[in-house]
């Protein structure tokens, strides 16, 4: 049948698990890292792969500057036949040896029996089984089980399955309860979402992020083990970044900001924002504005307090899923003039704010007289031309502008009319400056955005010496769109 990849060889699912791993490890690797710039609460100072004595829970082991460790076990299929479930960890070895839980029981056991306090990891691409009486309510922000998995009595199914568990694992119930307490159940991590975290982590590292560059990582790590190195320190890591010239820019604290969708850097993140419940939408394309009784205001606020939980920081890597006014707010609220520098990954490519840029050309600029007020409406056309739809809204609402000026880029509104960096920060100053010119006697910009979402975080990083400025967020309903974040420039 065309199209239908043959059955992987057992070395074919061999070699692939081991690349899981390997990269699984570089994740590591990179943490390092980033951590020793960042000096994070709790950074990580080495990476442990396939350790001497501690049990199974040997495939990656992450040292802290203080306990607790992670002791990490690394389960790869090549197919999603098998979820994990009861069934799976409870299975005997494919020798009849011990089950995975008994294993992760008594390595847990080992680990902790001079009173240290670990952190466990099973990570597998294995999805969760959404008819398990325990795995199913693993919850997805600390992936734990608990505290769901202790609930209910010892009649009910849960409790049922607790008791089969603690057989399982050769426990009590109160002890599978300490267990479940450390042990993490980081699954669902196809290889795809992998390399994605991957990425984002090396930019935030200041390496360079494109797939030979994260391959090259994962091959230095698998020649390691070969070559006897059972413990990657810091210096052995910056050896390899030098040897592999993967170095690029400056690491950076990572500020994750969630309104679409789930980051996957949320756990890397020096300071995360998690919104994606709290907007309206069954879909991530679909999710446009808070729903009640979320408020645009509580965003901006959460947004604008960010500043103070990155003390110090001035390099700074935003990841995440949002939408055009909210990205224009997280440059706002880090300045040009604060000293901040910051970048994101747009398609593939890090935008940074310091990005060395020429004179861009003049603008297209086009002005529609309204006369319904002192205000100045300003619409960018990059991506697309929101003119007609901008206009009906302003007429529509009777907002008091006496005019919409439209600024698009000199090729025209289309999909690649901001190739780079330098292009967009190069665009951004220029769309600043028409706008200061444009608003000197206005007493208020309404901001209408249609272009890159990494051109719309350029642009609030430098709205500075602007008159007090209402961005709008397409909501994609019959009013099209709605005042989101009123900013002071």
């Amino acid at each position: 049948m065309t199209g239908v990849l043959p059955t992987p060889s057992r070395s074919g699912v061999r070699i692939a698990g081991d690349m899981y791993q390997w990269l699984i490890v570089w994740h590591g690797c990179v943490t390092v890292l980033r951590d020793h710039v960042i000096r994070p609460a709790k950074p990580v100072i080495g990476v442990g792969v396939e350790v001497d004595g501690v049990g199974n829970l040997d495939d990656v082991i992450l040292y802290h500057q203080k306990p607790p460790h992670t002791y990490g076990q690394v389960k790869y299929a090549v197919g999603s036949s098998t979820p994990v479930n009861e069934a799976y960890l409870l299975a005997p070895g494919p020798t009849g040896g011990p089950s995975i839980l008994a294993k992760v029981a008594t390595a847990w056991r080992d680990l902790t029996a001079d009173g240290s306090v670990v952190d466990l990891a099973l990570i597998s691409n294995r999805v969760p089984d959404a008819a398990d009486l325990l795995v199913r309510d693993r919850d997805p922000r600390t992936q734990l089980l608990l505290p769901r998995a202790a609930q209910s009595g010892p009649r009910s199914g849960r409790g049922q399955a607790r008791q089969r568990w603690a057989d399982g694992a050769g426990l009590s119930i109160e002890k599978l309860m300490e267990l479940l307490a450390v042990l993490r159940f980081d699954i669902g991590r196809d290889p795809a979402h992998l390399r994605e975290l991957v990425q984002h982590l090396m930019v935030a590292a200041g390496l360079r992020h494109e797939d030979p560059a994260i391959d090259a990582g994962a091959d230095w790590v698998a020649r390691m083990v070969r070559d006897g190195h059972r413990k990657l320190t810091l210096d052995l890591i910056e050896k390899a970044v030098k040897d592999l010239e993967l170095a690029t820019g400056p690491a950076r604290a990572v500020l994750s900001i969630a309104t679409l969708k789930p980051d996957p850097m949320a756990a890397e993140a020096d300071w995360s924002l998690e919104w994606t419940d709290r907007f309206d939408g069954a879909s991530a394309y679909a999710k446009r504005r808070p729903k009640a009784p979320a408020t645009w205001e509580q965003l901006q606020s959460d947004i604008e307090d960010a500043p103070r939980h990155l003390p110090g920081a001035t390099n700074i890597a935003v990841t995440g899923s949002l939408r055009q006014a909210t990205a224009f707010l997280t440059g706002s609220a880090f300045r040009m003039v604060t000293g901040a520098d910051l970048a994101v990954l747009q398609r593939g490519q890090v935008w940074s704010t310091s990005a060395s840029y020429e004179a861009a050309a003049d603008p297209v600029i086009t002005r529609h007289n309204l006369g319904q007020g002192p205000d100045l409406a300003v619409a960018i056309a990059v991506a697309t031309d929101p003119t007609a739809d901008v206009l009906d809204y302003l007429r529509a609402h009777g907002l008091p502008v006496d005019a919409l000026l439209v600024i698009a880029p000199p090729v025209g509104a289309k999909d690649n009319a901001v190739p780079d960096a330098s292009s967009a920060n190069a665009l951004a100053v220029v769309i600043r400056d028409t706008v200061r010119r444009a608003a000197r006697t206005a007493p208020h910009v309404h901001l209408f955005l249609a272009g890159p979402m990494g051109l719309a975080l350029l642009l609030g990083h430098r709205w500075n010496r602007v008159c007090p400025t209402t961005v709008y967020e397409d909501v994609a309903a019959a009013d099209i769109y709605e005042p989101a974040f009123t900013i002071d420039a």
